[in-house]
């Protein structure tokens, strides 16, 4: 028999709510059972979920975490989802170091405008003390 857990086994053991996976849920990324009211989740859902929480931690959307799950495929190693997760890596540290670029230009012209106040200030005060 394949190994079932419940929401609060999965919130227990992933550290998050059981309002975050009934969330994810109800966007689709998870399918548990129902047995009345209770959800039955199974080792692809947990496996779903660890990887839903991996790819918002290093700024996936849920659309790119969908895709991946998607690619699940554990019976053949899963080389698709790999590759298709290296190339969302790969795009995601590009997105990030143009963000280092676009804070470093934005600190630069922060700088320029402090600068000008400051000397604009300086003159004003000179000006009011002749």
């Amino acid at each position: 028999m394949s190994t079932t857990y419940s929401i609060s086994d999965l919130a227990r053991e992933l550290d998050i709510t059981t309002r975050a996976i009934r969330f994810y849920e109800e966007q689709g990324l998870l399918a548990p059972e129902r047995r009345g009211q209770e959800r039955i989740y199974s080792a692809r859902d947990k496996v779903s979920l660890k990887l839903i929480l991996r790819g918002k931690r290093i700024g996936f959307s849920l659309a790119e975490c969908r895709e991946l799950i998607e690619l699940y495929d554990p019976t053949g190693g899963n080389q698709i989802q790999l590759h298709s997760m290296l190339a969302k890596i790969a795009e995601r540290r590009e997105q990030l170091e143009q963000q280092l670029l676009d804070i470093e230009q934005m600190k630069l012209e922060l700088d320029t405008a402090e600068e000008r106040c400051t000397q604009a200030l300086a003159h004003t005060m000179s000006q009011a003390g002749q």
